[in-house]
């Protein structure tokens, strides 16, 4: 089993690495369903998307896919209450049940993959983009994700950003977001990664990187797209009804 999670944490890292994302809400999927304890996850998760998130970013800014001026308002909002976020101890159960829905959520962002070119067509109201990014961080830092699997359909479904830069301003938010995160669970003294830790971090590593080369040359994989969202689906369900 420990070889059947480390390849499902390959190839989640490999597909959220390919769109900008860190891909936490996969993570904490696989934990809930191979049955980890709240703390580790929560701490392991921001880790590993940290990593991942940073090697994506790397990708898509190399590429010129990247627009700091609209990230901006975003961060200011967002990187603040992800350190709140994660200072907050909730109980466990209730923390499942977030989980869950923020995983269920994920699944349909998995499958969002707009059929017309997006283009921006319009700037955001820099208040409102701060006020998204506020709501954002502060549950991405509750239950240990980044927050891209909200901001990316945002982005796009509002004309904010195209496709490609979508992923990159994704993909700094997310590591933005983590480390505000992780810096928070240190500051409460709840930074309780797995033991295993170092060997998910080169896995994500990997995962990371062949992911974001093969975004560049528009890799679909619907295989292994329906497999991470029934993993994501199980688990979101698993933690809200059992």
């Amino acid at each position: 089993m420990d070889y059947l999670f480390l390849f499902c944490l390959f190839v989640t890292a490999f597909l959220y690495a390919s769109v900008g994302h860190g891909g936490a809400s996969g993570y904490l999927a696989l934990m809930a369903i191979f049955g980890f304890e709240q703390y580790v996850m929560k701490s392991s998760a921001l880790t590993l998307n940290l990593v991942v998130s940073g090697i994506s970013f790397y990708s898509f800014f190399r590429k010129g896919f990247f627009k700091f001026s609209l990230l901006l308002p975003f961060i200011i909002g967002s990187v603040p209450m992800a350190f709140f976020g994660a200072k907050i101890n909730i109980n466990p159960h209730t923390y499942k049940i977030i989980l869950g829905v923020f995983l269920i959520i994920a699944v349909s962002r998995m499958f969002f993959i707009p059929k017309k070119k997006y283009e921006q067509s319009e700037t955001p109201l820099f208040f409102v983009a701060v006020l998204i990014g506020a709501v954002i961080g502060f549950f991405s830092g509750m239950i240990g994700i980044g927050g891209g699997i909200i901001l990316s359909p945002l982005l796009l479904l509002l004309h904010w950003s195209n496709v490609k830069e979508t992923a990159g301003i994704s993909a700094l938010f997310i590591f933005l977001n983590s480390t505000a995160g992780l810096i928070g669970l240190s500051f409460n003294h709840a930074y309780e990664p797995t033991s295993d830790i170092y060997v998910w971090v080169i896995i994500g590593i990997f995962g990371g990187l062949l992911g974001g080369y093969f975004s560049s040359i528009k890799l679909s994989n619907n295989r292994l797209r329906y497999l991470l969202s029934f993993i994501l689906f199980a688990a979101g369900i698993k933690l809200i009804i059992f």
